[in-house]
């Protein structure tokens, strides 16, 4: 009897395990390339204001690029044609028409990780008041699932510089494939090779005087970065002689001609300053984008200067720019 009893639990646990499971719903795995957007739109929308207003938003010209290139790359569907694989995109900008007008944000709806974006309107102009309205609410929704996904392809091959936590008390996340190329007790140097130039990313450690907060400390970052590039990154050139005899001096500065970016931000859980913009070497044709997080760290009275930069010229540079933003983002500090 007690054996009867013994299976006959089973067979409810197990059953009722089934039926739990049954509810939950399965699904696939998102994909897509990065920076890229399915909007899902009647062709007829898509052609007028609304898709007219969409492509404003989504593919406004990036800041601090050297050529323009568009925020996401878009990719329109037609509702009727919006099933299977096609849903499957990391993420989504979904328009609704004759419905209440409002603006959802949705989590893996059709696959995982996913954000779906829904704006629906009962005329075309509620839509596209809405669209324009929450600009910033959308793209930052849709960039910050582009970082999360960078990071998290990058966390399949991770470095292995254990040096970084012991000097400076940090930890960052980025890929093997970077190389050192300088290191000392309060700075790091790393290098990757990408199609036609490379990729860089310098960590490195500031005294709590040697910024201030005032209406300097755009100018004082700008300083501070030149400093740092005329002492660590040096041109072609850089010592060679010049027709008259005389050493030729080139190294990376911040380019005067385009006004950099400069903003406030919070970098894990400590304020921070975010700066953008182009950089060159002086006597020589060599430059790029760059963005630098400088973050302030009370507790151990210090700033940490984060900082990405490309040389990669006659190629795009939107995606190279991504991944360097997410390497910067996953800081950690002690």
């Amino acid at each position: 009897m007690r054996h009867i009893l013994f299976f006959a639990s089973l067979l409810f646990f197990f059953s009722c395990g089934d039926k739990k499971s049954s509810n939950e719903k399965f699904l696939l795995d998102s994909s897509g390339s990065i920076n890229n957007v399915s909007v899902v739109v009647d062709n007829e929308l898509w052609n007028g204001n609304i898709g007219e207003t969409i492509r404003t938003v989504l593919a406004k010209p990036i800041y601090g690029l050297p050529q323009d290139e568009p925020t996401f790359t878009i990719s329109q569907i037609p509702p009727a044609v919006f099933s299977g694989f096609v849903t499957k995109n990391r993420t989504v900008l979904k328009i609704e028409m004759n419905k209440e007008a409002g603006l959802k944000v949705l989590k893996d709806v059709y696959a995982k990780p996913q954000k779906v974006i829904v704006v629906s309107g009962k005329t075309k102009q509620e839509v596209i008041d809405l669209i324009t309205q929450n600009e910033v609410k959308i793209i930052t929704t849709f960039r910050n699932e582009e970082i999360a996904e960078r990071q998290r392809q990058m966390s399949k091959s991770p470095h292995r510089f254990t040096s970084i936590k012991e000097k400076l008390g940090l930890t960052i996340q980025f890929p093997s494939i970077y190389n050192v190329a300088k290191e000392t007790d309060n700075f790091f140097w790393f290098r990757k090779d990408i199609t036609t130039g490379h990729s860089h990313l310098m960590i490195y450690e500031l005294p709590f005087e040697a910024l201030k907060r005032d209406d300097s400390t755009a100018i004082q970052i700008i300083k501070i970065r030149d400093s740092i590039g005329k002492a660590y990154f040096k041109g072609r050139l850089d010592e060679t002689l010049n027709t008259d005899g005389n050493p030729i001096s080139s190294f990376m500065v911040t380019e005067d001609a385009y006004a950099p970016f400069h903003g406030e931000t919070i970098l894990d859980n400590k304020p921070a300053f975010e700066t953008k913009g182009l950089w060159e070497l002086t006597n020589d044709f060599m430059g790029g984008p760059f963005i630098n997080y400088t973050i302030e760290d009370k507790v151990n009275k210090r700033w940490v200067g984060i900082e990405g930069f490309i040389f990669s010229p006659s190629v795009e540079k939107r995606d190279y720019m991504l991944e360097l933003e997410a390497i910067i983002k996953s800081v950690k500090m002690d």
